[in-house]
């Protein structure tokens, strides 16, 4: 129960659904035992009659009235445990949004090398399939929790009222139902934490192939990924069987010990009659209906067992998440003004999980309303400079500089939102193209749209589409070409209006004379704010203020297009590779 004390501060928060549930369960399980008493009762009356003590009008009398109670009791437990459930089910419901958005948040502000280590069919699985074994616990397992142990205290006080002997020997099972309930509940738990790792295993598989289908597709490997996918769900399924299994003990266990109890009621409440301990008939009777009544509840406790030990395997896998810190953290949390000076001062990194050192010793400045292009090979360290800017990594030596304050001790929030990022992979939503855009800025009119999307040379072709804006994309912008992807990311990044412009290579699948267009247009764009494009062509960078060339993480080149070009180093060997490439196109 230890993991599941996270859950506590939710039941404070929710304390009146809690109490309240609590009180329909007591005044339920009152009225529950207006039944045995009126049934003792009836018997008593009848026996009387029998013994010539009453006429047969006031047995009619008598027992007309305990029908008419029976009913009325009956159906008042019934209307307050229909009450307990609106009570303390709907409060699971609460705890279940409330600790969903609880992980979806967390999930937000973990860092970058988080989800490298994490795949994202084990994310989902933890906020789909574990919050719902925990809502279980919150809901019908403290709701049957509560009414078990209620109606033991109740009925067991009730009981030990009429006959404490026959109490004793009524309960006598119970002891063996704890340590049968003990030993399948730790077997259980083991087994539930297995399975949900198997099932994360399956979810994590899925998620992969079908977002990677097109690539299964093309290289005519759907039956083998079938075949991964079957041995698969054949362990999970296996697991699975293995928790049934353990699981389907308890239902026939609990009623067999119920029966055992009904019998010793029979018997040692029959002899208990026979030797006059007990005074009449009806006691049996009663007794037999309250052993009957904890049936459900004493059932119950292998199921909510069955349920606690799940929750707490599930809850101990969203703790794990939750108890972990984000490497990158917000320092200031007061509102930071940025204008865009860039500085980068002797800056080297190294990533965590693959040990490769990517940048070494890099210094360059960049003034507000300047432009930087940063070349090189692949791997030569481009694409990380961006990350560090952003802050999706924190650097290891040196120091980046923004408007003369270090970068950690900016407001992290102020300053993403005044970067604009087109990324290497442009990433779109499964939305429509103008919320695609409007991603950039939520409050944006159609207007602001489609300018962004003319200066991202992408107007010509939504217009062509059926629906034009309103067109919806499929998963990852699957629905338009790769070029065409760039440009709405692009338009995305310049509808934000941000101080600061970072082009991740966005260009590589448009053709040159639409990436001229774009040029030009960001040329214009971005006049009083601070660029940088990260690209392998030389039609991309040759207007910018300044150029630097990297390799291995170290900066080989520094200048503007003309003084490369004089340098005759590896600017003016690409440079003229792609002109006479573009003259033999």
């Amino acid at each position: 129960m230890k993991e599941l004390q996270y859950l506590n501060k939710y039941f404070i928060k929710y304390k009146f659904h809690f109490l309240l549930g609590i009180l329909m369960t007591i005044a339920s399980q009152i009225f529950s035992l207006y039944t045995p008493k009126l049934i003792s009762k009836s018997f008593k009356i009848i026996e009387d009659f029998h013994g010539n003590k009453l006429s047969a009008e006031m047995v009619k009398s008598e027992l007309i009235y305990n029908i008419i109670w029976i009913l009325v009791t009956t159906l008042i437990a019934g209307i307050l445990r229909f009450l307990m459930r609106q009570t303390l089910i709907v409060m699971s419901r609460h705890v279940e949004f409330d600790l969903k958005n609880e992980v979806f948040k967390h999930y937000e502000v973990l860092d970058q090398n988080f989800y490298k280590r994490n795949r994202t069919g084990d994310l989902m699985n933890r906020i789909s399939e574990d919050v719902a074994k925990v809502r279980q616990y919150v809901g019908p397992a403290v709701m049957y929790s509560i009414n078990t142990f209620i109606s033991f205290t109740v009925v067991i006080i009730y009981m030990c009222n009429v006959s404490p002997l026959l109490t004793l020997y009524t309960i006598l099972p119970l002891p063996i139902l704890a340590f049968i309930i003990y030993k399948l509940s730790s077997e259980i738990n083991k087994r539930s934490t297995i399975f949900q790792q198997y099932l994360s295993k399956v979810s994590s598989f899925s998620q992969e192939i079908f977002s990677g289908i097109r690539v299964v597709k093309a290289y005519s490997l759907e039956v083998k990924y079938k075949n991964n996918m079957i041995d698969l769900a054949q362990e999970s399924k296996a697991k699975s069987m293995n928790l049934a299994k353990v699981q389907s003990l308890f239902g026939p266990l609990m009623i067999a010990l119920i029966g055992i109890s009904n019998l010793v009621v029979i018997y040692f409440g029959g002899m208990m009659y026979i030797n006059g301990s007990i005074k009449s008939i009806g006691t049996i009777a009663e007794f037999i209906l309250y052993v009957n009544m904890l049936t459900w509840p004493v059932a119950s406790i292998g199921w909510v067992s069955s349920l606690v030990q799940e929750a707490e395997a599930s809850q101990k896998r969203i703790n794990e998440f939750l108890m972990i810190a984000p490497e990158i953290k917000n320092a200031n949390p007061l509102p930071s003004q940025i204008e865009g000076e860039i500085e980068f001062k002797n800056v080297g990194y190294t990533y965590d999980d693959t040990n490769i050192r990517a940048l070494h010793n890099i210094s360059f400045t960049v003034k507000k309303g300047e432009t930087l292009a940063i070349l090189g090979k692949t791997g030569s360290g481009k694409s990380s400079i961006l990350s560090l800017l952003t802050r999706l990594y924190d650097i290891n030596e040196g120091q980046i500089i923004i408007d003369g304050k270090e970068l950690s001790k900016i407001n992290l929030h102020d300053l993403r939102n005044s970067i604009g990022i087109v990324p290497q992979d442009s990433f779109l939503f499964s939305d429509t193209i103008k919320n695609n855009i409007k991603f950039g800025k939520e409050d944006a009119t159609d207007e602001e749209v489609v300018t962004a999307a003319k200066n991202a040379v992408v107007h010509d072709n939504i217009m062509g589409f059926n629906k034009q804006y309103e067109t919806i994309l499929g998963e990852r912008g699957i629905t338009l070409s790769g070029g065409q992807k760039q440009r709405v990311s692009i338009a995305r990044a310049i509808i934000k209006d941000p101080q600061i412009l970072l082009f991740d290579d966005c260009l590589s699948a448009v053709d040159t004379e639409t990436e001229e267009q774009i040029l030009n247009n960001l040329l214009a764009i971005s006049k009083y704010k601070t660029t940088i494009i990260v690209s392998h062509r030389i039609s991309s960078a040759k207007n910018a203020d300044k150029i630097i060339v990297l390799e291995e993480g170290q900066i080989i080149e520094e200048g503007s297009h003309n003084q490369l070009l004089n340098q005759k180093g590896y600017y003016a060997e690409l440079y003229f590779k792609q002109l006479s490439e573009k003259e033999l196109n």
